[in-house]
């Protein structure tokens, strides 16, 4: 029998309805939530620190815009900047790209997960969550191939159900779930995680 990845990251897409679904699984999420969480949210361009600010009132953990170079930390939430693309490079560092938007979007989620699945292969949980496109779905397809976790809200309990819907229609979608459910299972999986390093 082959011994269970351990997960070291999570990486987050959503768009239309996705304060609100980030808001919901942030709520489940206990004060010692042990791995490091990555989002890329749809945002206009424009938009300033309201985000980190608004998801803060909703947790514990750390919420905060990532900074270029900035080194992923346990217990934090990085949020794409507005208008960057947010990437993670080997060694766990975040890096902020202006290169032209994908899928109209800037930030891309298609960016954040094919990098992260490049980087942490089988230790990597990808969940795509509300949307109005299918951004996400050519991220999910790298996730599921470098070996990791691939989760997606059920279509039914999102506000836009055309983004989880297109990766489950893919067929690279692991697990589907109901919002209020996500959240355990993500706490299930950092168990796994803070047993594997006892």
């Amino acid at each position: 029998m082959t011994k269970a990845v351990v997960p070291e990251v999570i990486v987050v897409g959503c768009s239309l309805g996705g304060m609100h679904a980030l808001q919901t699984i942030l709520t489940g999420l206990p004060k010692e939530f042990c791995l490091p969480i990555v989002v890329a949210q749809h945002r206009h361009k424009r938009s300033n620190e309201g985000l980190p600010a608004f998801l803060r009132r909703s947790t514990h953990l750390k919420v905060v815009d990532a900074d270029d170079k900035q080194r992923i930390r346990q217990g934090t939430m990085y949020l794409a900047p507005a208008d960057y693309h947010l990437l993670i490079d080997r060694g766990g560092e975040l890096n902020l790209s202006v290169d032209d938007a994908v899928r109209y979007s800037r930030p891309s989620i298609d960016v954040l997960f094919e990098s992260a699945a490049d980087v942490y292969g089988a230790a990597l949980i990808a969940v795509l969550l509300t949307g109005a496109n299918e951004d996400g779905t050519r991220g999910a397809k790298r996730v599921k191939l470098r070996g990791g976790t691939v989760l997606a809200q059920d279509p039914a309990t999102a506000e836009a159900r055309e983004m989880p819907q297109a990766a489950i229609d893919a067929g690279v979608v692991d697990q589907i779930l109901p919002l209020d459910q996500i959240a355990s299972f993500l706490v299930e999986r950092c168990r796994i995680a803070v047993r594997a390093t006892r």
